[in-house]
């Protein structure tokens, strides 16, 4: 068993390490909420991990990666939330040279569970992570073990490891917190972010 965990760990590491959705997403929700909703912002994403991991044990998201039009018709539901959520970060951006302007610089808040359910929304709208879960978990199921709880056992070790790897985000952030409540830096992270996200909508949209 140790001999299988250590390279999927290993994998885990490449995986969270490269940026995507989910990094854009925790990264502007610490910003605007803190800690504590950037923290539930990880666990959300975490949570729509163990449900593809889930869904792949059963497979389920066999019958996605069969299926052209369904996996077109989240292809395209996925990029409108990406899309969707890039536009937020970029209308917030706006309007605090407006509000920074006229009556100081304190950000939106953000709660913690509608910080959680767009983590889970955002990961769960991406068909990518669906045929990635099916493509990747089970390779490490080691030869002869039950399929099932194999691949629902590395979906939790995943999602445990995402939750101390992202959260690390997390900390970085509220660490530089002085630098980052300063409302010049506030803007130029929410057009990063918007744009990121924007930019990710586009191209699963319009990928062949």
């Amino acid at each position: 068993m140790l001999s299988t965990l250590l390279p999927f760990l290993g994998a885990c590491v490449v995986i969270a390490a490269v940026p995507g959705p989910s990094t854009a997403l925790i990264i502007r929700h610490s910003l605007r909420g803190g800690r504590r909703a950037g923290f539930a912002t990880v666990l959300g994403n975490e949570t729509g991990v163990f449900l593809w991991g889930v869904a792949a044990a059963l497979g389920l998201t066999a019958l996605l990666a069969a299926s052209q039009l369904a996996y077109d018709a989240m292809r395209y539901v996925g990029a409108a939330v990406l899309v969707w959520f890039g536009f937020q970060a970029l209308r917030a951006a706006r309007h605090q040279d407006v509000g920074d302007a006229a009556a100081g610089s304190a950000p939106a808040t953000l709660s913690a569970w509608r910080a959680y359910r767009t983590g889970v929304l955002v990961n769960l709208a991406n068909p990518k992570a669906a045929i990635f879960a099916m493509s990747f978990l089970p390779q490490f199921v080691p030869h002869g073990a039950p399929q099932l709880p194999a691949v629902t056992g590395l979906a939790i070790v995943q999602a445990l490891f995402e939750v101390a790897f992202y959260g690390m985000y997390v900390w970085f952030v509220h660490r530089m917190k002085s630098l980052f409540d300063r409302a010049s830096v506030r803007r130029r992270m929410e057009r990063i972010s918007g744009a990121v996200l924007l930019a990710l909508g586009l191209r699963l949209a319009l990928e062949g």
